[in-house]
C-alpha cells in the first residue's frame, strides 16, 4: 500500500500563490507518474496536472495552464504543485495521486478515473475574491 500525504493548502486572495506538497511514503516513488486532481463542492473530480516518472513530461488542464507548475524531487520522494495567479474557481480539495500503470498517451494522460491507484487525503485550497 502506498501512502500519500498532501500539505500546503489554505486560504488565499485571488491573484495570490500557494505551493502544495505531496510526500510519497514508500521507496518505489520513481515507479509512479504523479498527478494532482481537484474536486470542488458538488462537482466531479477534475484533472489538474501530471508529471512523468523522470519529470520528462508534464500535462496540464487548460484551466490552469500557464498558472500552475507541477514538479517532483525523486531524491526526496516529493511532488509539488506551484499555483500562481489563483482564481476563486480554483477553490477545491486538491488530491495527490500515484499512477503505476506506466506510459500514458493522448486523452489517457488526463484521465482521473482509471489511471491512479493511490490517493492522498486531500488538502483544501480556498481562493477568496
Amino acid at each position: 500500500q502506498v501512502h500519500l500525504a498532501e500539505s500546503g493548502g489554505g486560504l488565499v486572495q485571488a491573484g495570490g500563490s500557494l505551493r502544495l506538497s505531496c510526500a510519497f511514503q514508500e521507496r518505489t516513488f520513481t515507479s509512479y507518474a504523479m498527478g494532482w486532481i481537484r474536486q470542488a463542492p458538488g462537482k466531479e473530480r477534475e484533472f489538474v496536472a501530471r508529471i512523468s516518472r523522470n519529470s520528462g513530461r508534464t500535462y496540464y488542464a487548460d484551466s490552469v495552464k500557464g498558472r500552475f507548475i507541477i514538479s517532483r524531487d525523486n531524491a526526496k520522494n516529493m511532488v509539488y504543485l506551484q499555483m500562481n495567479s489563483l482564481k476563486p474557481e480554483d477553490t477545491a480539495v486538491y488530491y495527490c495521486a500515484a499512477d503505476g500503470l506506466g506510459h500514458c498517451s493522448g486523452y489517457g494522460c488526463y484521465d482521473v478515473r482509471s489511471r491512479y491507484q493511490y490517493w492522498g487525503q486531500g488538502t483544501q485550497v480556498t481562493v477568496s475574491s
